[in-house]
């Protein structure tokens, strides 16, 4: 009897210890997570904030296909966005993207809704932006109330211009000005403020 119970004791025991027995009463180990998608590269390096009637056929676009060529991705609307693009549905990501902003200002600069919210979402966006003061000084910039716009935009508008005013920046005279000359010195600005971020990320 004693042979008996024993080896019965044995056998419950291995039983109990049978590695499929006690897998069969565990939990299935978690799926893997899933994999990460690749990071999205930004939109584009540099964005060229500017008045179109001023300096697109300029300026703004000789600027552009300078860096263009040197292999940097620039964003310029005319060269950047195709009929029945949304203009905020591109803009805004562009922006929110891109390294570093250039502000181009020129006479009309302030007169337009779009130049004023690209460069205050530049700054609230804590990006870097380097102004070019074409054929007008700093001190001739200033926020104008036509009515079509809230109090807290043109508040908006206004600590943009400010801080864009008082950043060390470049100016240029379209009438006595040498293109060749100054092209290479905003190509050079725009690099070194590239390499700048690049080495403090």
């Amino acid at each position: 009897m004693q042979q008996r119970c024993a080896s019965s004791a044995v056998n419950l025991c291995r039983k109990i210890l049978q590695p499929h027995r006690v897998a069969s009463v565990l939990p299935p180990p978690p799926p893997p997570p899933p994999p990460q998608p690749p990071l999205q590269p930004p939109l584009c390096d540099i964005f060229i904030n500017h008045r179109g009637v001023d300096t697109k056929r300029t300026i703004a676009g000789l600027l552009h296909g300078h860096l263009f060529r040197l292999g940097l991705r620039p964003f310029l609307d005319s060269m950047n966005m195709k009929p029945g693009d949304k203009l905020f549905g591109k803009i805004d990501p562009a922006i929110r993207s891109c390294k570093l902003g250039v502000a181009i200002f020129s006479p009309n600069y302030c007169d337009s809704y779009f130049c004023l919210h690209e460069l205050a979402l530049l700054m609230e966006c804590k990006k870097r932006v380097v102004p070019i003061f074409y054929d007008v000084k700093p001190s001739q910039l200033r926020v104008v109330d036509y009515g079509t716009s809230s109090a807290e935009e043109l508040e908006r508008f206004g600590w943009a211009l400010e801080e864009a005013k008082y950043t060390v920046g470049l100016t240029f005279d379209s009438l006595q000005g040498d293109w060749s000359s100054f092209l290479n010195c905003a190509t050079d600005a725009v690099i070194k403020n590239l390499v700048e971020l690049e080495d403090g990320n």
